[in-house]
């Protein structure tokens, strides 16, 4: 019997809690402006997974919605914690889970707009969004 893997994260000051459980679909980063703006950083590392393999805990109040997606950070902190892009999947930032070295990302998307500085060995690389051939 193959036993489920949970792994925990949540926000700086800890109110807002998630617990996700099995393998995530995806995990990436994107040198997108939205990305890079929201972020403060030159990229953003993230994992996907089905929304129903993660619970989320807490008052998360902090919703930015646009058209494409709805960003939550909790009010409290200011963490970014997860974005929802679609009904099916949840985008979790990395740096917000508990332990560090648990995933390595597989791909990077708008790479056209990596800083030269920063080398990505090993990943696939997208000039654009994933899966878009310019």
């Amino acid at each position: 019997m193959t036993e489920t893997r949970i792994r925990t994260g949540g926000c700086a000051c800890g109110q807002l809690t998630f617990r996700t459980q099995g393998e995530p679909k995806r995990v990436g980063l994107c040198h997108c402006m939205t990305c890079r703006k929201i972020s403060g950083a030159p990229f953003n590392a993230y994992l996907i997974f089905a929304i129903d393999q993660v619970a989320i805990s807490g008052d998360f109040r902090g919703w930015s919605a646009t058209p494409e997606s709805e960003r939550c950070f909790w009010t409290s902190c200011g963490s970014q914690v997860f974005d929802r892009d679609s009904d099916t999947e949840i985008e979790i930032k990395l740096g917000a889970f508990d332990e560090p070295n648990l995933f390595t990302p597989t791909y990077e998307a708008w790479a056209r707009r990596r800083e030269h500085w920063l080398r990505t060995p090993d990943l696939e690389s997208f000039p654009e969004n994933r899966g878009k051939a310019s």
